[in-house]
């Protein structure tokens, strides 16, 4: 069985993901295949530094992150010109890996991890979503803290997705992430016993 599980920028789709793999699941994470594809040497890099020049990269030939990130959310053409180069190649390799996981071990659960699932309009592909949740306020909070954004870069990240409380309108399984790790690993429980029935 494949779920997609998707959220907002730091509402804890890492945290959700670890408690489905510590109980068997396997996980195919939409940010590392996306990781994968910037390498050194990859097709997709070098087409990401033919689009936006030498600037996003570093000396030793490996992305810098932080100055694609500036060009990226700060102007939606930009952003979009980025996803017309690595989505088709991310996408590919999401395909591939659901396949073999699927074919290998049909019975188990692969949860593929999508920040943008709904943005992207990948629902389609999946059975079921899971939807990680928290208020907008936390979601700031949380991502400031995290990355040590001001709250201006913070609200423009955010900015960038879609709203977290469309997303929980449109959510097959929601996991509310604002109640302290207890009561999300509770919802947990509960999923993974009732996802015989599903």
């Amino acid at each position: 069985m494949i779920i997609g599980l998707t959220g907002g920028i730091a509402t804890g789709k890492s945290t959700v993901s670890r408690m489905l793999v510590k109980r068997g699941a396997v996980l195919i994470d939409a940010d590392a295949i996306a990781r994968e594809v910037m390498e050194p040497g990859h097709p997709v890099l070098q087409a990401v530094q033919e689009r936006f020049g030498t600037a996003v990269i570093h000396e030793d030939g490996t992305l810098n992150r932080k100055k694609l990130g500036e060009i990226v959310f700060s102007d939606p053409e930009e952003r979009k010109a980025l996803n017309d180069l690595t989505h088709p190649a991310i996408r590919a390799e999401m395909r591939t890996r659901m396949a073999d996981y699927e074919a290998a071990d049909p019975e188990r659960l692969v949860v593929v991890d999508i920040p943008l699932l709904y943005e992207s309009g990948l629902e389609a592909m999946f059975r079921q979503v899971m939807v990680v949740y928290v208020p907008r306020e936390i979601q700031l909070e949380r991502l400031m803290q995290r990355d040590g954004l001001t709250l201006e870069q913070a609200e423009a990240r955010i900015a960038a997705q879609m709203d977290i409380e469309e997303k929980k309108e449109r959510a097959d399984i929601l996991i509310d992430n604002s109640l302290g790790l207890d009561k999300t690993e509770s919802q947990i429980e509960d999923f993974w016993r009732n996802k015989g029935l599903l």
